[in-house]
């Protein structure tokens, strides 16, 4: 290849802004381009600006992206890439600046010569960025001048203008998002950091910084991984038992997809896989993992096989048993993603399955030949689960077998309604037989269920599924949810749409409910994934004044009543649990679906999530009694 011809690739030019269709729909719809506008919404602009910037990163150009939280709700992102081009455009005849802020689908990820690898098309955000903004300025780096422009609600409010020299190169978009779009336009500082540290993981030694101004003592973080996604399986994994420390590192170029891969195990009995597509989290997996998955099993059963571990052909390890206790991190990079849904949350290339399978055998077969001891350590692991899954098995038949033997016969405790279509059936899970009987009394008895529970109910995160089917609550809770588990679990028959949690507002009740929730995140995370999990809130006060009373959820609702029914006369009744209120009132208060309030459990960072279930729920001492002691300050209605 000729020098002139690499030079035409690499520069970045008004003419590789290729322009697609116009920006209107976006004020009128913002939901179809950021998913909403609540606070993931408000939040997802920072990110379409921070992953050009990441684009620009990953094509090899910048090393070094800041993130500038703003008095006035205002976001600056600046990086010291090539910067957005200035000059006139051919097709729109405007600035490639403009055109790029205010033409929907018009970026450097469309035609030729741009980016060879983006997140898809998720370069549109900066227009859609500068539509749902009040106020936008771009201010570009670019041949040793500053160019700047500014805009109103997407509107130019001036040309791009000349304003200064500098050596400096790159490009700065400073954002305010619009009140009129948005239900709060108050970031949260704790989730743009989780998402840049991410980031940074995923761009090996690209540095980003953040930083918090919009307080008299600003606050700010650098991140910078030379390790890339192998520090981020270290990071993954702490607070927990390592089986095999450093993770294990692959990196090649197939096909012309970059493959990187980290993993590890850990004295655990879940499987915690993150997947990436040029930097885009695909939550819903799809043919990297697919590959990953597929190569990870046959690779460990060779080295198996060959070393002597497995003699007899069905002794081979399932998938399953080679994914318990893995931390894994699967980042592929390729020219032209194809994500199934709006949201990207799966990868739909076939091509990535196939690289991904190649390299990932390869690079684990040589892993496991050059370090036998470690290979010892998995292999021993592996094992143990596959005994361990023949348990669970025979557990699981004999709950099967027991309930086919009693004609599929629901648990005893169970009081279940009359409604057989799910979607209009509700379960609540009581804590203890004295709310559980005002429960059963004060239900509407058509469409509300009610199953007790007698005590804590088995911590699942240090029980494998074969011990957790010796617990009568834990068997009681899957038969009535009937849905299987495990293997045979089918989310298409579970008996009931709205899964209830209610306890008591204490500690115990506090513990009760995590324990609850550990379940269902381990086990059923469809159900959570469905939208079918919820918490009751009970009141914490009945206010009585002669014949008028009020239920306060809260001190801060108690305080208002108080203050609207004068402070004279008032009877204040605390109540520490469930079991204090009579049918009527826990009817009225916690299970009328006219009255009541539900909070619905939803799992939007299965990394935070599972990072807390651990710390929270696992063996380590330390980190546990560190969050409390943090967090012990903020903890309200403590009962002792």
């Amino acid at each position: 290849m000729t020098d002139k011809k690499v030079e035409e690739q690499n520069e970045y030019t008004a003419k590789q802004i290729t322009v697609l269709e116009g920006l209107e729909p976006v004020r009128k719809r913002p939901g179809m381009y950021i998913g909403g506008t609540g606070a993931a919404g408000l939040h997802h602009l920072i990110w379409e600006v921070v992953d050009n910037a990441i684009d620009e990163a990953m094509a090899g150009y910048c090393k070094n992206i800041i993130v500038t939280l703003l008095p006035e709700n205002k976001i600056a992102v600046e990086d010291d890439g090539r910067g957005i081009p200035v000059e006139m455009h051919p097709q729109t005849k405007k600035s490639a600046l403009e055109t790029a802020l205010t033409m929907l689908h018009a970026g450097g990820k469309f035609g030729e010569g741009g980016y060879k690898v983006s997140g898809g098309l998720h370069g549109v955000g900066v227009s859609v960025v500068n539509a749902l903004s009040v106020w936008l300025m771009a201010e570009i780096y670019r041949d040793g001048k500053i160019y700047r422009q500014e805009y109103k609600r997407g509107k130019p409010h001036s040309d791009v203008k000349e304003v200064g020299a500098t050596e400096k190169r790159g490009t700065k978009i400073i954002f305010q998002p619009d009140s009129e779009i948005f239900e709060k336009v108050d970031f949260n500082y704790e989730s743009i950091l989780d998402r840049v540290r991410q980031q940074a993981y995923l761009t090996k030694g690209v540095k980003i910084e953040t930083r918090d101004e919009r307080k008299t003592l600003a606050s700010s973080y650098s991140f910078y991984f030379e390790g890339g996604i192998a520090s981020y399986v270290s990071h993954l994994s702490k607070n927990k038992h390592l089986i095999i420390n450093p993770p294990i590192y692959i990196e090649k170029i197939s096909n012309d997809i970059l493959i990187e891969i980290s993993l590890t195990y850990i004295d655990d009995y879940n499987e915690h896989v993150f997947t990436f597509a040029n930097n885009i989290h695909t939550t819903d997996g799809g043919m990297h993992l697919t590959g990953f998955r597929t190569a990870l099993t046959r690779a460990i059963n060779d080295y198996a096989k060959k070393s002597g571990y497995i003699k007899e052909q069905n002794d081979a390890l399932t998938g399953d048993d080679v994914r318990e206790g893995l931390i894994t991190v699967v980042s592929v990079k390729l020219k032209e993603p194809q994500f199934e849904g709006q949201t990207k949350a799966k990868l739909g290339n076939p091509e990535a399955r196939t690289a991904v399978d190649l390299v990932t055998h390869s690079g684990l077969s040589t892993y496991l030949e050059e370090r036998p001891q470690e290979a010892r350590k998995i292999i021993e692991k592996c094992m143990l689960s596959a005994r361990a899954r023949m348990a669970a098995k025979a557990a699981r038949e004999t709950v099967i077998r027991k309930g086919a033997l009693e004609g599929m016969t629901l648990p005893g405790k169970l009081s279940d309604c009359s409604e057989k279509d799910p979607s209009k059936c509700e379960l609540y899970i009581v804590e203890g037989d004295s709310a559980g009987g005002s429960a059963k009394q004060g239900r509407e008895r058509t469409f509300q269920a009610i199953l007790p529970l007698r005590g804590k109910i088995l911590n699942v995160e240090r029980a494998r599924l074969d011990r957790m089917l010796t617990s009568e609550e834990i068997k009681n809770l899957i038969v009535a949810l009937g849905s299987g588990i495990g293997e045979e679990m089918n989310i298409d028959k579970i008996r009931y749409h709205r899964i209830i949690i209610m306890t008591d507002a204490d500690v115990d009740g506090s513990h009760i409910r995590t324990l609850l929730l550990t379940f269902f995140y381990r086990h059923f995370p469809k159900v959570i994934e469905n939208g079918y999990l919820y918490i009751a809130q009970p009141p914490l006060y009945l206010l009585s004044k002669g014949k008028e009373k009020h239920y306060a959820y809260n001190d801060e609702q108690k305080d208002e009543l108080l203050k609207e029914m004068g402070n004279d006369g008032i009877s204040t009744q605390r109540y520490k649990g469930l079991g204090e209120m009579n049918p009527t009132q826990l009817w009225e208060t916690t299970m009328d679906p006219k009255n009541r309030i539900l909070l619905q459990v939803m799992v939007d960072e299965a990394e935070k999530a599972d990072e807390v279930f651990s710390m929270l729920m696992g063996d380590e001492v330390v980190p546990r009694k560190r969050y409390i002691q943090t967090h012990a300050k903020n903890v309200k209605n403590l009962d002792v």
